[in-house]
């Protein structure tokens, strides 16, 4: 029956997970993903040689252990197991050493020196002492009433700032700034401007309390486990099914689109008002990636030894150079010297690669659209803080920005986040409505990470567009 039935286009993370949200509620849902497999940005594939396994996309997992979603789930009962690394992030410099995000504060501030390790704590602690309500805030709806005012407040107050000025006001030296601005370069949005310490904040605080962990086998196993539940609850899905038009869709009392802008105006345009199909049209997209996997012989050879326990590195010693990187992508110019996001998994996960053998995974930020291969550039920076790195290497393979898009059509330009992350765009994405999720048309909603709370495989999107229908259609059984 029409009355029961709910369907999701995308079987990404957060198709996936309103998918399992509103299964939990009684619904007959079906999933209709274009591509031969499911996970979109959460998959993972044998993309160098036989027996090593790269995650395609998203590798590490700090908003995925936090999201309030994921932790009331059972996912574990269906195959997910994060690890989590003894060092959580290195960002090593140049003179051997290196600024480690540790767990506890205050060995994360004995690594950023006498300095600043105070300075560090007074800007943290008073966020860890409750990340898990500053997680469930944050990942909710904007437009909504804080439960903790006083701390959420703290929270706009310090992160609608930019990464740029805070460090400046908050640091005294190079080497905590330079940490503190390389986590907030994971951020679709330039570094002298607003919200991004918003994003240092919250991914530091992700560090000490959920972790930056990855997922046992690959980050597929995330999306596995959010099928395996669905299966559980009677949902189902169907691979190699692309959706042209809704209007081809059987009738349901809601239909979601896990699609970006783009997207939704390709296969839902001819349904929507002008005034909101011309929002969407100005929605927009930020710089794209470039991404290298490795199949290697051995582990990495970093010159600081630290950076041999952490699942991630930040490859990028100074804020001159990060601000520059960064820049140079917006600007529509790669940069030589390019800032590069790492994770080496097997350290701590052996079942990805063959025996006594290693895979890692890093990007760096390129103009959106871009074809310019990246990888020699990356690989530089990699030798440069791990000489000998080259001769460690069986195999490569990369995707390019537009590579990446034709992997998933949702990676827009390359643009891994769903859209540009600046202060319009995180707080009225992909439109100003009072309810995001909820397009114009009676029964058709959006969850893809283009609304918010933004990128990230967190699922909160998803969950968030169950609500919305719910809210809207009602529940399918009591």
């Amino acid at each position: 029956m029409s009355d029961d039935r709910v369907i999701v286009v995308g079987a990404g993370p957060n198709g996936l997970a309103a998918a399992v949200a509103l299964a939990r509620e009684g619904f007959e849902v079906t999933v209709h993903e274009a591509a031969d497999r499911i996970g979109g940005g959460a998959s993972t594939r044998e993309l160098t040689l036989p027996g090593f396994r790269h995650d395609v996309c998203s590798a590490v997992h700090p908003m995925g252990a936090g999201s309030p979603f994921f932790r009331e789930l059972p996912l574990a009962e269906h195959g997910l197991e994060w690890i989590h690394p003894p060092v959580l992030l290195a960002h090593p410099f140049d003179d051997g050493t290196a600024a480690l995000l540790l767990h506890s504060t205050a060995d994360t501030a004995e690594s950023l020196g006498a300095d600043d390790g105070g300075a560090y704590r007074r800007l943290m602690d008073p966020f860890v002492a409750d990340w898990r309500a500053v997680f469930d805030q944050a990942l909710a709806p904007l437009v909504r009433l804080p439960r903790r005012p006083f701390l959420m407040s703290r929270l706009a107050r310090l992160g609608m700032r930019s990464g740029l000025g805070l460090s400046r006001r908050w640091f005294a030296s190079e080497r905590a700034r330079a940490f503190f601005m390389g986590v907030a370069a994971h951020a679709l949005v330039r570094m002298d401007r607003p919200p991004s310490a918003a994003f240092a904040i919250m991914l530091a605080l992700a560090g000490h309390g959920p972790g930056w962990p990855v997922a046992r086998s690959g980050s597929q196993s995330v999306s596995d486990a959010l099928a395996g539940l669905l299966a559980a609850h009677g949902g189902r899905i169907l691979t190699g099914a692309r959706v042209s038009s809704i209007d081809a869709l059987p009738p349901a009392r809601a239909t979601l689109l896990d699609l970006t802008t783009r997207q939704v105006l390709e296969v839902a345009g001819h349904r929507l008002p002008k005034r909101y199909r011309g929002r969407l049209e100005r929605f927009r997209y930020g710089p794209g990636a470039c991404k290298v996997d490795w199949a290697l012989s051995q582990p990495i050879p970093w010159k600081a030894p630290e950076c041999r326990r952490a699942g991630t590195l930040h490859l990028g010693p100074t804020v001159a150079e990060i601000v520059a990187s960064t820049n140079a992508a917006w600007e529509g110019r790669p940069d030589a010297t390019p800032f590069v996001l790492l994770s080496q998994p097997t350290l701590f996960d052996p079942s990805r690669a063959p025996e006594g053998r290693h895979v890692a995974w890093a990007y760096c930020h390129v103009p959106h659209g871009s074809p310019v291969d990246m990888t020699r550039a990356i690989e530089r920076q990699v030798e440069r803080f791990a000489p000998g790195f080259g001769d460690t290497i069986l195999a490569r393979h990369t995707f390019t920005a537009p590579e990446l898009e034709a992997h998933d059509a949702n990676l827009v330009g390359g643009d891994i986040n769903g859209g540009v992350q600046d202060v319009a765009q995180l707080l009225f994405r992909p439109a100003p409505r009072l309810d995001p999720y909820a397009t114009p048309v009676e029964g058709l909603f959006l969850c893809s990470a283009s609304t918010p709370p933004g990128g990230g495989v967190h699922g909160m999107c998803g969950f968030n567009a169950a609500r919305s229908v719910l809210a809207r259609v009602g529940r399918s059984r009591p």
